[in-house]
């Protein structure tokens, strides 16, 4: 009996000793209705990967050549293979094959594969190091693949066990699985460290509202003066010759202006008139405001990154702009960890590739940073050949692995394994550089406060000279008197008052 349209149709007969077919009647799998040819399914399979961190480490073996040494990741023990590469010698030196130990995320998915469907296998790692493009021959239009993608379609390799992005272009030469992983592209820049400069703290305003503020406490003393020294409710007596001594002076109303800016306590000095004191406590809220924004503002300015300073996405103008793509072209890498460590030098402003790979570098090394949203969204899946008759088992193996949590334990050990998480999320510290502003500032003070005491005791001294000077020419105008008086008695009576604004005429 055969299933045809969901109904059983008779194909053969049984005679009593054996089936006789009627072949031209079957309908073969695949709604066939030739019967399809026999063939041989090897069992031990040639894995083609690739050195990618996360999911492919590669690692020297130990001295007598085997994988044995035991380490775990995350807290999970670590499965290695032994793979046969290209040593890591220095460009331009001979390179050679040798067994290497190899062990990752596809490492520990093929040993999960082989387990489920029943085969064995042997990793080498791909020789040209490439995962694959069409490349011209010779200058010829004719186009081969190299890297995995050749070795594959060459027969050097029976599956591709490594994290190659599913596309078109692909697609077309070679059956991929069901994704193992889902991703797309996203772009990897270095962390703009916010670097603080001597005057940092005055940062929060434009230098325009810094004048105003200082004008500001100025105007407010001198009008603080006034309106306490011309209100008859202030503490001067306009109609007294004698002034009580906690009068506002125009020092005091200084004084008292800063202090309210800058939070200080207030212990004397404070305006009496009714007047005054209005304009003391709407001074005092505008103070708070100020205060309060330079505080919020201060904190942003020294601590928190600032993302516009670096390429926010795929949709940045700096990125968007017609030349990119030719500015790009100059700066190729041969591998993805070349130009990730040319980003960490500084030597390229952004790059552009797989996320899984990109977010784990930024995981682990914690001056790189993804920006931006996903764009192209695609996955890894495995690569077989067209004909390849482990195809379909394949995709079946990974779907029963995502739905049973495989895949996500893999991706929580080797992909989302963080390092610097801790750091991230840390409160953010001022160092001496963030403050070396307001520690010059304070020296700044301590130097003028020395220049000026030296000023004030020189001009002391200076006053005190002229006052003994005085003295001295009142005491010679006195024995001038005295000798004036022996010859014209009558003319100049008594001493001389060197309080009389006279003596201060006729000397």
């Amino acid at each position: 009996m055969n299933l045809q349209n969901r109904k059983l149709v008779q194909v053969g007969i049984y005679n009593g000793t054996h089936v006789i077919p009627n072949d031209r009647k079957i309908i073969w799998p695949g709604g066939e209705t030739e019967k399809p040819r026999g063939y041989q399914m090897s069992t031990r399979l040639k894995i083609v990967t690739i050195h990618q961190e996360p999911f492919v480490y590669v690692k020297p073996t130990l001295s007598d050549g085997t994988c044995k040494e035991e380490s775990t990741v995350n807290g999970d023990p670590v499965k290695k293979v032994i793979c046969t590469g290209p040593n890591d010698t220095s460009p331009g030196s001979p390179r050679h094959t040798v067994p290497q130990c190899c062990y990752g995320f596809c490492i520990d998915l093929l040993i999960k594969l082989a387990r489920t469907m029943n085969f064995t296998y042997e990793v080498h790692l791909v020789a040209d190091g490439k995962f694959g493009t069409q490349e011209r021959v010779n200058n010829s239009n004719k186009k081969e693949w190299n890297g995995m993608m050749g070795e594959l379609l060459s027969g050097q390799a029976d599956m591709i066990v490594a994290p190659l992005t599913i596309n078109n272009e692909r697609a077309q030469y070679i059956e991929f699985s069901k994704p193992f992983k889902y991703q797309g592209l996203t772009i990897l820049v270095k962390k703009e460290i916010p670097r603080s400069t001597l005057d940092s703290f005055m940062q929060p305003f434009q230098s325009t509202l810094w004048l105003l503020v200082g004008l500001s406490v100025h105007v407010v003393a001198v009008m603080l003066y006034l309106l306490d020294r011309f209100s008859p409710f202030g503490r001067f007596k306009v109609n007294s010759e004698e002034e009580e001594e906690d009068a506002l002076t125009l020092s005091s109303a200084m004084w008292f202006s800063w202090g309210v800016l800058l939070n200080s306590g207030i212990g004397e000095g404070a305006p009496r008139s009714f007047s005054a004191r209005i304009l003391g406590m709407v001074w005092a809220g505008f103070a708070m405001i100020i205060v309060a924004s330079y505080t919020a503002n201060l904190a942003a300015f020294l601590v928190l990154d600032r993302p516009e300073e670096r390429i926010t996405g795929i949709n940045d103008p700096r990125v968007e702009l017609s030349t990119m793509y030719r500015h790009m072209e100059k700066h190729n890498y041969e591998s993805a960890a070349e130009a990730i460590q040319a980003v960490r030098d500084n030597k390229l402003h952004a790059f552009i590739w797989d996320s899984a790979v990109l977010e784990f570098e930024a995981s682990q090394k914690c001056d790189l940073v993804t920006t931006g949203e996903l764009f192209f969204r695609s996955g890894f899946g495995i690569g077989m050949r067209k004909d390849s008759p482990w195809k379909q088992n394949v995709s079946l193996s990974i779907l029963k692995s995502h739905e049973n949590g495989f895949m996500e334990d893999l991706d929580k050990t080797w992909v989302r394994y963080q390092e610097c998480d801790s750091r991230s999320n840390a409160p953010a510290t001022l160092t001496f550089e963030n403050m070396a502003g307001v520690f010059m500032l304070v020296a700044g003070g301590i130097v003028a406060g020395i220049f000026l005491i030296f000023i004030e005791i020189a001009y002391k001294r200076h006053k005190d000279a002229r006052r003994k000077q005085m003295q001295l020419a009142f005491a010679a105008v006195n024995v001038w008197r005295k000798n004036l008086q022996q010859y014209h008695p009558t003319d100049i009576t008594g001493p001389l008052n060197l309080s009389d604004p006279s003596v201060s005429t006729v000397v």
